[in-house]
């Protein structure tokens, strides 16, 4: 396919956005088809699944944010003249055909394809089917936005795959794909990575921890931890675990606290085995409980007894998402950050800033955990690879 304008890709993002608008009820009553056909069984998934006037809202949004921005291709990024006087220029490219595989939010069907498809590549759209319905009425408000701009409907495509069709897709794709990126959980990214022939963006695991210092504000403690675990449990930007220094001058008082803190907000508090005495807790019965990503009202809170011992558990047990070290002492915070091994890493704040929009790049496309190519929120600068262009005049080597 031929590449798009800027001029012809803001056009279609400003006319999706309109349409978004007018269509914002059918929209809402289309979703609501989908959350009665949801059985319910997992929280965080029916939480992801509502699409709401507020939702709706921050589609909009992002669509028109993401029309007012630069031109992610074309960059110059590096600039060499030869003594030959070759010149020799590296500009960002579109990366050509991108997959999204997602399970359960219909927004990511705006956000991150509206992230793609600004970036100048063609979309491949997979949901879930428990946000079916959803999905396609979105991708039909694509189609009209495209088709009212002359422009091709091949540039945004849904797969409306089984589980066996999708691996068959990843394993012999009909069509090039340039890179996959699955948006879920634990199960479905490593469905993707098991049969993609392509390259995979990781992205979505959690799992992140929070360090209680020994010289921490323990009032902000309270706030932080309580913000990052319970204003959306099924955020990838969730607070599972919780690291208390066992040389807190208050460690008593204040681990009470934040228990029964957590305990009212109908937070299942899981302990060591050196917080095993205090109320409203379970106690840990398997050391491989502090990998998992919960995504859901569920918290493991532990003793340390150092900043090492922290660092060392945090990188051993971790998704290398977020972590956050509380504390008033800027040289410990500054050694913790510098060592943890998370894409993210904060003093003083809550997790739930690890975000695309929150981050300042007016959205997201996933949130990375791997290092290569872009770590962390994966914005609209982002989403692009590069490509050399030389120009000569008949030199020879």
């Amino acid at each position: 396919m031929n590449p798009l304008s800027i001029e012809k890709r803001n056009l279609v993002l400003r006319t999706m956005a309109k349409l978004v608008e007018q269509e914002r009820r059918q929209i809402i009553l289309t979703n609501q088809e989908d959350l009665t056909d949801y059985d319910g069984s997992d929280l965080a998934m029916e939480e992801r699944l509502k699409v709401d006037d507020k939702k709706v809202d921050e589609m909009i949004l992002s669509l028109n944010q993401l029309a007012s921005q630069e031109d992610p291709v074309g960059v110059e990024r590096f600039h060499f003249v030869h003594d030959n006087g070759i010149k020799v220029i590296n500009k960002t490219a579109a990366f050509g055909t991108i997959l999204i595989i997602y399970e359960s939010r219909p927004d990511v069907t705006i956000e991150a394809g509206g992230i793609a498809f600004k970036s100048g590549n063609k979309i491949l759209l997979k949901g879930g089917k428990e946000s079916l319905k959803s999905n396609l009425k979105i991708v039909s408000l694509w189609h009209k936005a495209l088709e009212e701009n002359e422009v091709s409907k091949d540039w945004v495509e849904y797969l409306n795959y089984n589980r066996s069709e999708t691996q068959t897709f990843l394993e012999k794709p009909t069509q090039k794909v340039d890179l996959i990126v699955p948006r879920g959980g634990e199960k479905l990214i490593e469905f993707v990575k098991a049969h993609a022939t392509c390259p995979v963006i990781v992205s979505g695991r959690g799992n992140n921890f929070v360090y209680v210092h020994k010289n921490a504000d323990t009032d902000l403690a309270l706030k932080v931890i309580l913000n990052a675990k319970t204003s959306k449990i099924s955020a990838c930007n969730a607070v599972d675990k919780v690291l208390i220094d066992s040389k807190l001058p208050n460690f008593e008082a204040f681990t009470a606290m934040l228990i029964e803190t957590l305990d009212e907000s109908k937070v299942e508090v899981i302990v060591d085995k050196s917080l095993e005495d205090f109320e409203n807790t379970k106690t840990l019965q398997n050391e491989d409980i502090w990998y998992e990503e919960f995504l859901d009202y569920k918290i493991i809170i532990g003793t340390i007894d150092s900043e090492e011992n922290a660092i060392e558990k945090i990188n051993k047990y971790c998704g290398g998402h977020s972590a956050v070290i509380i504390t008033r002492d800027d040289k410990a915070a500054q050694k913790f950050m510098d060592a943890v091994d998370t894409a993210a890493v904060y003093q003083n704040a809550s997790t739930r800033f690890t975000d695309g929009g929150q981050f300042g790049l007016g959205g997201e496309l996933a949130i990375s955990t791997d290092k290569l190519h872009q770590r962390g929120p994966i914005g609209l600068q982002h989403l692009v690879t590069n490509k050399w262009y030389v120009y000569g005049e008949g030199q020879i080597r």
